[in-house]
């Protein structure tokens, strides 16, 4: 069973949605028969029009609501994270482009390191603070994760890890994927959102029985 997952590192549902599906995971009685491909999809949040803004004020422009709504929205999501033990952090976050951490998740996908470094940057960015666009944030991390920085610095300069991104979001395109997180089950069964771990669960059962 293969398990496709768009999401980009900024998305607060894609952090909430990797954790629940990890917890349904866990319970699937054929989670050894299940392989999870990560699939990149940039929100693009991050641009002349965000900068020097925090990301209650970049909610609240993107979505046209006030300040305070979207501080509340986030709010929300962060209880939401405290039940499943994560903790967010929304006044600390630093909104950046994503495209470097993508490059290097799409790198880490050859070691089969890629879910590790994903719940690593999830965690860096969304609880301590780190800015996700920081090259040398994000390699540091890389390399605790035993990746061969010298190697990966010589893919993303050949720009093949780039073209990675864009295969990924252009089969976002062609399966009309909008919203993130996104699973696609066994290419049958579609789930948006941060459901929780019982829908998941479900999910993968239904699609098993149907093998």
């Amino acid at each position: 069973m293969k398990v496709e997952i768009w999401f980009d590192f900024v998305c607060p549902f894609c952090y909430l949605g990797d954790t629940k599906f990890e917890k349904a995971l866990a319970e699937f009685e054929h989670k050894a028969e299940v392989e999870l491909v990560f699939r990149s999809f940039r929100l693009n949040m991050a641009n002349e029009d965000t900068k020097g803004k925090d990301i209650h004020q970049v909610v609240a422009e993107k979505y046209h609501i006030s300040y305070e709504q979207s501080k509340a929205n986030n709010e929300r999501i962060a209880e939401a994270g405290r039940e499943v033990g994560l903790n967010y952090n929304f006044d600390a976050m630093k909104l950046n482009d994503t495209e470097f951490a993508h490059q290097i998740m799409q790198y880490a996908k050859r070691f089969q390191k890629d879910h590790a470094l994903i719940k690593r940057y999830f965690k860096a960015y969304f609880e301590e603070g780190m800015d996700i666009g920081s090259q040398e944030a994000l390699l540091q991390i890389a390399g605790e994760l035993g990746l061969d920085i010298s190697e990966l610095n010589r893919e993303l300069a050949s720009g093949v890890l780039k073209t990675e991104i864009q295969k990924d979001e252009a089969a976002a395109r062609k399966y009309g994927i909008d919203t993130i997180p996104h699973f696609i089950i066994d290419g049958k069964y579609a789930v948006t959102g941060a459901q929780n771990v019982e829908y998941f669960l479900a999910a993968l059962r239904k699609v098993h029985a149907q093998n």
